[in-house]
């Protein structure tokens, strides 16, 4: 028989009031804020309380029909974004909508931050975007350099929730917002519906230590939940790990909430690491199910290979191949949307049984 027995033992600090009051007044050091410190500690001691009473979603709404328990109260964050990604999904299976993508530019680097200058991915994704308006294809551009260069964009980290069971993890994913603890302003409530209404996605990325850059990999570990994740929160009452593990052991079906979805993902780096990270992130969409357009639709090139980083922008200049290179993965993914979406692009495991399934 399977050992259920939820697991506990990791420690769990809870704030005095002084520390936590200074944690939240410490981002308003700025001098400006001066004339207003009482006013702050007005708000600092709700927010207390906020924090104090564990008050995750302080504003909800029951369930409502279509949900095994119509009676649960749902936060109305997680309800709004439920919404915007149902309605996505039935943007994706419009057969009279235009076809979409999904063109993500993965670099964090941007001319309006630190760095001072523009990225070399987002010069390769607008090369892609002409591609793509050339061809009349609906484009949402998603630039994750925002999440460090505008003002209340944030990606919180997974918590693992389909470790504990896959039915633990909801979809869209209801850890966010988590008013309590400050943790608000979650991009990804915008973010999940573009995944769901495009028909191909496109990544260019660079290379950071090896690895996806940070921004990235945020979005793929809050990605989980789109692969297998419990669309119905009040199937495990929110958050109870007895429940959803009961849930799983009663043969999840898993569902595959971005399957059949073409994807080209383009690399690029310096001197290290663009295979690897090229090969990544196609194992990590293919194991979602997604469908790649083809081998040219998957590019890791090197970029002024082990020359200064003060002329990389030089170097691409003069790299012409890359550019190409990129427009021909642009056409590649367009030719396999419009196949797909045509009944012309079959999948060579269509009817076949997985004999290990996740």
């Amino acid at each position: 028989m399977a050992d259920l027995k939820i697991r506990k033992g990791m420690p769990f600090k809870e704030l005095s009031k002084s520390e936590f009051k200074s944690r939240f007044l410490s981002q308003y050091i700025d001098p400006a804020f001066k004339k207003l410190a009482s006013e702050l500690d007005l708000v600092a001691n709700a927010a207390w309380d906020g924090y104090i009473e564990a008050r995750k979603s302080p504003i909800t709404e029951k369930a409502g029909p279509g949900f095994k328990n119509p009676d649960y109260d749902l936060a109305q964050d997680w309800i709004a974004t439920k919404t915007s990604v149902d309605r996505a999904q039935k943007h994706h299976v419009k057969a009279s909508a235009k076809s979409r993508i999904l063109l993500i530019n993965a670099s964090s680097r941007s001319e309006h931050t630190c760095p001072g200058e523009m990225s070399k991915s987002y010069r390769l994704v607008k090369l892609a975007q002409a591609i793509f308006d050339a061809q009349g294809i609906e484009t949402d551009l998603l630039d994750l350099s925002l999440i460090a260069s505008e003002y209340g964009r944030h990606i919180h980290p997974c918590k693992a929730c389909f470790s504990t069971a896959a039915a633990l993890c909801h979809w869209p994913c209801s850890c966010y917002p988590n008013y309590s603890l400050g943790q608000t302003q979650d991009w990804m409530n915008e973010i999940y519906p573009m995944w769901v209404a495009a028909h191909g996605v496109m990544i260019v990325t660079p290379v950071n230590w090896f690895q996806a850059t940070s921004p990235l990999k945020l979005m793929m570990d809050r990605l989980v939940c789109a692969d297998g994740g419990n669309s119905d929160p009040t199937s495990t009452d929110g958050k109870d790990a007895a429940l959803a593990k009961a849930l799983e052991m009663a043969d999840w079906p898993y569902p595959r909430h971005l399957e059949g979805r073409i994807f080209s993902v383009v690399v690029h780096g310096d001197t290290e690491g663009t295979q690897n990270l090229r090969r990544m992130l196609c194992d990590w969409l293919t194991s979602m199910h997604l469908e790649p357009a083809g081998a040219i639709a998957e590019i890791d090139r090197y970029i002024g290979y082990y020359e200064p980083y003060a002329t990389s922008h030089a170097a691409l200049d003069a790299d012409h191949a890359i550019q190409e290179e990129v427009r021909n993965a642009a056409r590649a993914l367009v030719t396999a949307v419009k196949a797909k979406r045509s009944g012309k692009m079959l999948a060579s495991d269509d009817g076949l049984i997985d004999p290990r399934p996740k």
